[in-house]
């Protein structure tokens, strides 16, 4: 697959080809939470919370399976299962891997703590669980995401660029994600500690399963109280309710106030090349799927993941979780070329397609 040929920075191919080797060598040095030592005919349950977001069916998924079937020489059998944005559901999901008895969980958590009970199951069967992107309660073995504090000092730092003097007079609206994800809590923390003191925060919002409609319908509140006209500004924590939240500002009259992003989602990427939104942010989806695919493995086969994980990180239930958290990049019309085109993810003529050529043409990107 094309995407999945992707190119990655120096630092991150050193850790990726460390954690390879490190799957592939027999080493004396089992992991004491692994299963016991198997060869390469593992099953990795792989559970992801919803499909509404392009980037678990586009990037996570096949990334993660092509990984597993490399490192195991094709042997290994990945098992999907997408939880559609219900915790329950992902609940029942744990419960059938458990009883089908994968050799290992990755499980990106549609509800952190109502995981938790689940997680132990696995782990009371003998199965390691590898928590994906979001950090799950409950005694999980590995962890790999990306640094989330960042991501929220990455779009706040953004914005204030962008808004220049405006940040000084203006008020500006802030959506965060849902309130059930501990991503969002750190994307928060994170623009708060760049936008505290410098600009006004007019009205902020938890939204409701990150939806883009929850997004849009709390712009339009927003936009109620402020008024149209006191509205310099808008944090958005990613490129879907950045979408429901443009439809507000365009249905107000509300034009060329910069609003922020995350997910480099291919429909905020032809945001920004349109001068719609601002920015969103990069995360190196095949990185972070790489790694989680090596931590499965190797805790599958029983090994240590000294090599892989070089972090620790600690979740409220968990302590000293081995972990990997990769870095981003704050993507604008400016850098479309040097990262998700230069990546592989999209192709320009996918981002330029039909009415986006001209906007395509204006920038540069060709």
């Amino acid at each position: 697959m094309r995407r999945a040929a992707v190119a990655i920075a120096a630092g991150a191919m050193a850790v990726s080809l460390a954690a390879c080797g490190s799957a592939k060598e027999s080493g004396d040095n089992a992991d004491s939470t692994g299963s016991a030592k198997k060869g390469d005919d593992i099953k990795v349950g792989l559970l992801l919370p919803e499909n509404a977001t392009a980037r678990y069916e586009k990037f996570d998924r096949p990334l993660i399976e092509k990984k597993v079937k490399e490192l195991t020489g094709g042997k290994g059998e990945v098992v999907y299962a997408n939880a559609k944005q219900d915790a329950s559901t992902q609940n029942q999901q744990v419960d059938t891997m458990v009883t089908n008895k994968v050799d290992v969980l990755i499980v990106d958590a549609v509800d952190s703590k109502a995981i938790a009970g689940s997680v132990k199951k696995a782990k009371d069967a003998g199965i390691p669980v590898v928590a994906y992107d979001r950090l799950a309660e409950g005694p999980i073995d590995a962890y790999t995401s990306f640094d989330n504090v960042t991501v929220g000092k990455t779009q706040g730092e953004a914005l204030l660029k962008a808004l220049g003097d405006k940040a000084k007079d203006g008020q500006i609206v802030m959506m965060n994600g849902s309130s059930t994800d501990p991503n969002a809590a750190q994307f928060k923390q994170g623009a708060h500690e760049v936008l505290d003191g410098k600009v006004k925060v007019g009205r902020e919002y938890d939204t409701k399963e990150w939806k883009p409609e929850n997004a849009n319908a709390n712009m339009e509140g927003a936009i109620s109280a402020l008024g149209k006209d006191k509205i310099v500004g808008v944090y958005s924590a990613n490129d879907g309710m950045a979408g429901g939240i443009i439809t507000a500002l365009k249905a107000a009259g509300i034009a060329d106030i910069p609003v922020t992003g995350q997910d480099a989602e291919l429909s905020g990427v032809q945001r920004i090349v349109t001068g719609e939104q601002y920015m969103s942010v990069y995360k190196p989806y095949p990185q972070e799927a790489d790694v989680a695919a090596e931590m499965a493995v190797a805790l599958a086969q029983g090994k240590s993941l000294d090599s892989i994980a070089k972090d620790k990180v600690d979740s409220p239930t968990t302590k000293a979780v081995p972990s990997v958290l990769v870095p981003v990049v704050s993507l604008t019309k400016d850098n479309i070329n040097d990262t998700v085109i230069k990546d592989g993810i999209y192709t320009v003529n996918e981002i330029c397609a039909g009415k986006y050529k001209a906007a395509c043409d204006k920038i540069g990107l060709k």
